[in-house]
């Protein structure tokens, strides 16, 4: 098959490929690579890291981590469960770990693996405040932003393969310089804006996640202030695969209400609910005993 027609068949593949949506977000996506092969290579790379990492010693804040961990963990998997997404829930085998580092840092693989490092927990001080950071890294598994990030780099290698074909019969300086313009292209105008979008839909997606575990998005602000004020070095947001400081709080105070009233209320009062049935069950399980205990008496 000649090249340029092989460039066709993968464009037409690329077009053809299915696309999917976004748990809590409903964003479209493309995905250009199967669930299996990105939990594959993610579980290669969490098994390798943890390998040569130090797990934390201190058992009161690892204990944190794996509590808050499991408790959004579960909620997200009932949300899914609810949602008609059950299917799912068997890509995800959660697992929460506090490493050893000064780094202010926490990631998430594919699948759920979940590492926090000892220089955040510097600024959690409440459950709430971890719940923050555990949440937006859940997030990033449900949004399966490791698939689309992939698959992104995939279609800016082959717009790369297809600039080659159409610069073959130019100067060697021509090609030169008109790949190294379609490299920050690509990088700036497709690459960093997918990962800012990321970014931003993860935070959106966590405070939801938090929200629906029953932990207080408000906490999500005065978090990330912390953070802002903690950071060191400043990069212009277009340069960045983060939104600016500015930005992602200012997003999250916008979202906030909507979160509190879709998730937040409502996983409360359900708690609420709960906890109000089971006092009520225990008290007239008490008041039966009572009375039992009276007619035997008598």
């Amino acid at each position: 098959m000649k090249k340029s027609a092989f460039m066709w068949v993968v464009a037409g593949a690329l077009t053809l490929t299915s696309c999917g949506s976004v748990p809590l977000t409903g964003r479209s996506q493309l995905n250009l690579v199967s669930d299996s092969q990105v939990l594959q290579s993610g579980l290669s790379a969490y098994t390798s890291f943890m390998q040569s990492a130090t797990v934390s010693s201190d058992k009161v804040q690892s204990d944190q981590v794996t509590r808050v961990g499991k408790r959004i963990a579960a909620a997200t998997e009932k949300y899914l469960t609810e949602n008609g997404l059950a299917a799912e829930v068997k890509n995800y085998s959660w697992e929460f770990n506090l490493v050893k580092d000064d780094q202010v840092n926490a990631f998430c693989m594919p699948g759920g693996k979940i590492v926090v490092y000892e220089g955040l927990m510097k600024l959690v001080n409440s459950d709430d405040d971890l719940a923050v950071v555990l949440g937006h890294e859940v997030a990033h598994a449900v949004a399966k932003h490791s698939n689309e990030r992939l698959s992104q780099q995939m279609l800016a290698q082959y717009g790369g393969q297809a600039m080659g074909m159409i610069l073959q019969n130019k100067s060697y300086q021509t090609q030169a310089i008109a790949q190294k313009v379609y490299g920050l292209g690509a990088n700036y105008a497709v690459i960093l804006p997918f990962s800012r979008k990321h970014e931003s839909e993860a935070d959106y997606i966590g405070l939801a996640l938090m929200s629906l575990a029953g932990y207080n998005p408000d906490n999500a602000v005065g978090f990330w202030q912390k953070m802002s004020a903690n950071g060191s070095s400043k990069v212009p947001e277009f340069m960045s695969t983060h939104p600016s400081d500015s930005k992602r709080i200012s997003d999250i105070q916008k979202n906030l209400p909507t979160i509190k009233q879709k998730f937040y209320t409502a996983a409360v009062t359900t708690t609420a609910t709960k906890s109000a049935t089971t006092t009520s069950t225990k008290s007239a399980k008490a008041s039966q005993k009572k009375t039992t205990s009276k007619s035997k008496k008598k």
